[in-house]
């Protein structure tokens, strides 16, 4: 019993730190994206920057545009008119009762990119939202790769980087200090700038992830209002119950 009880310690610990190792960009230091799913406005601004610059590619196949409406504080028209921009078999627009796929299929992706951008619909959940803010930063002029840009969170990315007319373009510098076990030092220099400022960029990139955290995992909005009815209905009925023991409990000596 004890070596299995050792055994199943000794599990959740490798798994804890594989998980931690996936999160953390394989060693990459992350930036705090400092993320807040109930602020509608950044919901609202990241939807429409995931739908006109991430949405030509990937795909979110486990939401639905009604679904979005309701919880970021739209209308189906607004999301209609605005958000939808795909078609169904007949031509006709989208409506917004659909998932949220692209017009890109898997064959021509495949040819374009080598493979068929994933579908983004756990991100969140599966990177972090620390990995995904840290990720959109990090893209930087690269000429041996094919795309003229590579990313120091996750090398070699087959991704362009699709908002580089808002950030600019970066370059990547690395210094090494002195000595015998000296480490090297690299850094992201913006060399050509884009139509944001670097503060507005900073919002943009934490409004696209704060609205990938929430497509994660969309009940994580209200989950806290339903734990705090759960405990006052606890509360509640503790007392209830405390006071039909002692009625019950009354009479007997």
């Amino acid at each position: 019993m004890k070596k299995f009880i050792i055994g199943v310690m000794f599990a959740l610990s490798a798994s804890l730190m594989t998980t931690t190792a996936l999160a953390s960009g394989d060693g990459v230091e992350l930036e705090d994206a400092k993320v807040d799913i109930h602020n509608q406005p950044s919901l609202q601004r990241g939807a429409k920057y995931f739908v006109n610059y991430c949405m030509g590619c990937h795909s979110l196949n486990f939401s639905r545009y009604n679904r979005m409406a309701a919880d970021l504080g739209l209308t189906e028209e607004q999301v209609a008119k605005n958000l939808i921009f795909t078609r169904d078999a007949d031509g006709e627009i989208d409506k917004p009762g659909v998932l949220m796929k692209n017009g890109m299929s898997q064959k021509q992706s495949a040819e374009w990119f080598g493979a068929p951008p994933p579908d983004l619909s756990l991100v969140g959940r599966s990177r972090g939202s620390d990995w995904i803010y840290s990720y959109l930063k990090a893209f930087y002029l690269d000429p041996t790769r094919p795309l003229g840009v590579n990313n120091t969170v996750f090398p070699n990315a087959g991704m362009p980087h699709v908002l580089w007319e808002l950030q600019g373009m970066q370059e990547k510098h690395c210094t090494k200090g002195e000595g015998e076990h000296a480490t090297e030092h690299c850094e992201l220099k913006l060399v050509k700038a884009g139509s944001m400022t670097p503060v507005e960029y900073d919002q943009t990139i934490r409004d696209i992830t704060n609205f990938l955290t929430y497509v994660g995992e969309p009940a994580k909005l209200h989950r806290t209002t339903y734990g705090i009815f759960t405990l006052l209905f606890l509360v509640l009925f503790a007392v209830v119950a405390y006071f039909l023991k002692k009625e019950y409990w009354k009479d007997v000596h």
